[in-house]
């Protein structure tokens, strides 16, 4: 790729971990800042997760981060801080499958292994017709046999990046450039013109939308924040407490309940200040920010790992989800304590 002109296993497998289900325009910067941080699987194997965390922040899919935090300490320690060579063994390491392990075999180490992302999919189904729905579980082994088959084995590496790159820029979901594509005096979906009816993909059900509330505690002009557990949906990130609103529930209502059940205080909802629409890979959220009044009560978590009482400046040491940042600009230290 333009933007990635190195050989170097470690910013390769970096970089491919980042385009998973992210565009690359929206990568660039978080790739550069990333390896400046950390050149190396050394370096980087011996960050805290909070640091590599927080430099994350914002680009989402927060275990793709972990899995590569933990994948490097693995190599620190087995492999002398070198990223491994061979297919096979690069499947071992945490967060790394089919795609990302012959994604850094082929391009840095010329292992002839074929790389199947969506945009080589759709080059494919389009290139040979294939009716196999591209997001049904059996979709994955047909692709991958149909790109072996199809693979330059003399420069494996060259070839998948091409193909990567022409389903990206060329062969596009919605409006593909067939004729500039070099593909198209043999593309079947040219010839049959029936282009726009491939990639067949199963239709999805519709994704929930779930209204949640959380409070801006405020005490001696600071706010408490806490850390979600270091696994799971959005593992090890801090945010403001709160919870999915019941059914019946005013939002106001939950937010006081959810944090005397989350942190064992005792709070007033003195306002709303922000609500917020934010969408996940599965689910959608509706988030009602509170400003809260502390009113007793000494801190027990029950969920969260971790807990802090902080200035309002001090935000921006802590990784925090998207969520959550938007309403940051809205939030104001009370004239009086609150």
């Amino acid at each position: 790729m333009p933007w990635r002109t190195t050989d170097d296993p470690f910013a390769i497998w970096v970089s491919e971990v980042m385009l998973q289900q992210t565009q690359v325009r929206t990568v660039i910067p978080y790739y550069r800042r990333f390896l400046k941080a950390f050149p190396n699987p050394l370096v980087l194997a011996q960050a805290t997760q909070q640091e590599v965390l927080k430099l994350w922040e914002g680009l989402g899919y927060y275990a793709r981060a972990r899995n590569l935090h933990r994948a490097a300490q693995k190599i620190a320690a087995q492999y002398g801080g070198t990223v491994p060579g061979r297919y096979e063994v690069l499947k071992t390491l945490p967060g790394i499958g089919d795609y990302i392990a012959a994604a850094v075999a082929s391009i840095a180490f010329g292992e002839p292994c074929a790389v199947v992302d969506g945009n080589v999919k759709r080059v494919l189904a389009r290139f040979q017709l294939i009716d196999t729905p591209v997001n049904e579980p059996k979709a994955m082994k047909r692709f991958k046999e149909r790109a072996e088959a199809f693979l330059d084995r003399s420069n494996p590496g060259r070839f998948n990046q091409a193909m990567m790159e022409l389903g990206a820029l060329v062969c596009t979901p919605s409006h593909p450039k067939c004729p500039d594509c070099p593909l198209n005096p043999t593309c079947r979906a040219v010839k049959e013109k029936a282009v726009h009816e491939y990639p067949k993909r199963i239709k999805k059900a519709r994704i929930p939308e779930y209204h949640v509330a959380a409070g801006i505690v405020w005490k001696d002009k600071k706010v408490l924040i806490t850390r979600r557990k270091p696994e799971g949906l959005l593992g090890g990130l801090w945010e403001f407490p709160g919870g999915k609103i019941l059914k019946g529930e005013a939002p106001s209502e939950a937010c006081v309940r959810e944090i005397k059940e989350e942190v064992n205080l005792i709070v007033s909802a003195k306002e709303r200040i922000a609500r917020v629409r934010h969408a996940y890979t599965h689910f959608k959220i509706v988030l009602d920010v509170f400003r809260c009044a502390y009113v007793s009560g000494r801190v027990k978590l029950k969920g969260p790992v971790d807990f802090r009482w902080i200035r309002l400046h001090e935000t921006e040491k802590f990784p925090f989800p998207g969520a959550n940042r938007k309403f940051f600009p809205l939030i104001k230290i009370p004239a009086e304590g609150v």
